[in-house]
Formats: structure tokens, C-alpha cells, sequence
């Protein structure tokens, strides 16, 4: 299934792009899974393996931020187009919505002085002073404060912390139950990057902003498998339907098929990324993970792309690895085409 795709993520990381990879592919009712290369090179090599976990990093914003927020819009409890302050009222700024924030049509002003050294009081404190841009509800622009903001909402609501609510409202429903925050051990888990001490992270969180919420994160965090993600995965494509009943409403994942901007034209749709399928236009669902992983969902022809890599192990080249990921996608786009003619 997909041999250039193959092809090219073995070329790539043959050139360094990164250590290993576990990818998977969907087509119908037909799954295939590949395994290459290594978890770690420093401070040894050790095998690639398909159950081990990764940090997927943003991957948390769809997995669990978004699969809550949707879930609470199904039932009524939230309004996408109230203001976040309506369900958080510790939050300043009046004027961000919901909307916005799955969007990432805040321009939200995220500069936070010596963020990486608060204590996580103070870095929630810090959050909830952001205000929005000039450009609110006009423009795309890409940020973690939205799901972080978020995530605080969900724990107003539900009064938990945001990693047990994700374990209860969605990883458990999915029957994901590899997938855990917070890992108590590292023997099963993918490193990542190796800081100028000469300390490798494992076993903790990437994401500085995550490390330090902890529990409270609703951006990154999350540690799973390529089984783990296809069961998430195969609910899309199910159109929300989980081996126990539904997870999400039909009519949800299908409004997810259309741009959710305020304007119509920023191709996000409320927690991914729009993009177009080659041969007729129509949308898939796409997101990314800092770490090195993406999701691509076709839900209308049941097809899927699922790739969990560790890019920045033992270094990060985020502008290198981005132009390598998206030629990846380009081929592998390219092939889905084919496969129609």
C-alpha cells in the first residue's frame, strides 16, 4: 500500500531526517502498519518497535482538546461563538470566542516574560492575562494558548483536572488504553531531544509549556501508539461511531469537513487543518505534532495517513524536517490520486 510513500519516508530517513518511524495506512477496511529504524541513537541505538509510545505533541489538541469541546458543543453545555470568558470567567479578554480559539483566529497575543521559568501557578495566571489582536477573527495564526486556555475551561466545567477528563471522555470511550499523560516510566516510550546538559528527555513532556501545566495542559502531552491512534483514528472514519456505541454525532464530523472560520476562508476547520485532496478538491483533516508526527483523514473515502516519528531526537531541525514532512505528504497525496484513475 502506498510503496513511493514507503519509498520516500525510508529515503528520508536514511538522510537523517529522523532516527525511526512508525507509520500506518487506511484504505477501507484495510489497515497496514510499518516499523523503521531506531527509538534512540544517543546515548545507544535501540530498534524501533511498533507498540512503543510517543510524546505526539499537538496531536493532543485533536485528540483529546478538540474530542471534549466537541462533545460538550453536541450536548449544549458550550456555545461556539460565546465568549471563552462565559465558561471561565477568570479569563480577561471578553472578546475571544470559542470559535476562535478552535480556529486559531484569536491573534492572540502569546508573549509571556520568562515563560519557561515560571512555576505552573504562575504560568495559568499568566494565560489567562493574553488578549486578543487587531487581527481577531480575521486571520490564521497558529498558537498553544488556545488549547491551554481551553483546557482550563474544560476543568472549570468539569471540575477535574484536564488529563483525567481526557482519560475518561475520550481515550476510555476509544478503547485507547496505551495512552496515558504523565508516564510514571520510560521503558516503553520514545525519547526526545538532548539538551545542552547532555540530558536526553524521556518519559516527559517535550513541550516546555506542558511540562510546567502538567496536568492542567490541554496543548501536548499526550503518550501513545500507532494502535492507539488508529482506534481515533477509525472513528473519523466511522463517522464517530466506537466498538461501544458513539463517540461523536455523525453531523459533527461532517460540519468538521468545512472551513469553520469566522471569515469561511482561513481552511481550518474547529481544531484541525483543511486541506484538499488532489483528483476532485474535496477536504481532508490534517494536523501536526512538533515531535515529528501528522494525522491525514479522508473520512469521505475512509482512507487515512498516520505518521509518529522522533524528528528531534537526538536534535531539533524543525525547518529541515518541515520542507522533508511536507514532501512526504506531497507523494503520498499524489499516490491517493492515482489510486482513483
Amino acid at each position: 500500500m502506498y510503496l513511493k510513500t514507503q519509498k520516500e519516508i525510508e529515503k528520508k530517513k536514511e538522510q537523517g531526517v529522523f532516527p525511526g518511524a512508525v507509520f500506518a495506512f487506511i484504505e477501507g477496511d484495510k489497515q497496514e502498519i510499518h516499523v523503521i529504524g531506531e527509538a534512540r541513537i544517543v546515548p545507544e541505538a535501540l530498534p524501533m518497535d511498533e507498540d512503543y509510545l510517543f510524546d505526539v505533541a499537538s496531536l493532543t489538541k485533536v485528540i483529546c482538546t478538540t474530542s471534549v469541546v466537541l462533545k460538550l458543543l453536541e450536548d449544549g453545555k458550550i456555545q461556539l461563538d460565546d465568549p471563552l470568558k462565559t465558561y471561565l470567567p477568570e479569563f480577561k479578554d471578553e472578546s475571544i470566542s470559542i470559535r476562535h480559539l478552535l480556529t486559531h483566529t484569536s491573534d492572540i497575543n502569546t508573549w509571556i516574560e520568562n515563560r519557561d521559568e515560571l512555576n505552573q501557578e504562575e504560568l495559568r495566571a499568566a494565560y489567562l492575562t493574553l488578549k486578543a489582536g487587531e487581527n481577531l477573527g480575521k486571520k490564521v495564526k497558529y498558537t498553544d494558548a488556545g488549547t491551554i486556555l481551553l483546557g482550563f475551561m474544560l476543568e472549570k466545567i468539569y471540575w477535574e483536572d484536564v488529563i483525567d477528563i481526557f482519560q475518561e471522555e475520550v481515550l476510555n470511550p476509544i478503547g485507547m488504553m496505551q495512552s496515558l499523560f504523565l508516564p510514571k516510566a520510560s521503558n516503553r516510550i520514545v525519547p526526545t531531544e538532548q539538551l545542552s546538559t547532555g540530558e536526553v528527555i524521556h518519559g516527559v513532556t517535550h513541550d516546555p509549556k506542558a511540562r510546567i501545566l502538567a496536568e492542567h495542559a490541554g496543548n501536548a502531552g499526550l503518550f501513545t501508539n500507532v494502535s492507539d491512534v488508529i482506534k481515533f483514528v477509525e472513528m473519523y472514519l466511522q463517522l464517530g461511531s466506537v466498538e461501544n456505541g458513539t463517540f461523536l454525532k455523525k453531523e459533527t464530523i461532517l460540519k468538521l469537513l468545512k472551513d469553520c472560520t469566522p471569515s469561511g476562508k482561513g481552511h481550518r476547520s474547529l481544531g484541525w487543518d483543511l486541506k484538499e485532496d488532489e483528483m476532485d478538491g474535496h477536504p481532508l483533516l490534517f494536523h501536526t505534532g512538533y515531535t515529528g508526527t501528522f494525522l491525514l483523514l479522508d473520512v469521505e473515502e475512509h482512507s487515512a495517513f498516520i505518521f509518529l516519528s522522533n524528528r528531534i531526537h537526538p536534535a531539533d531541525h524543525r525547518d529541515e524536517y518541515i520542507q522533508n514532512r511536507d514532501e512526504i505528504l506531497s507523494i503520498y497525496l499524489k499516490e491517493k490520486a492515482l489510486k482513483k484513475k
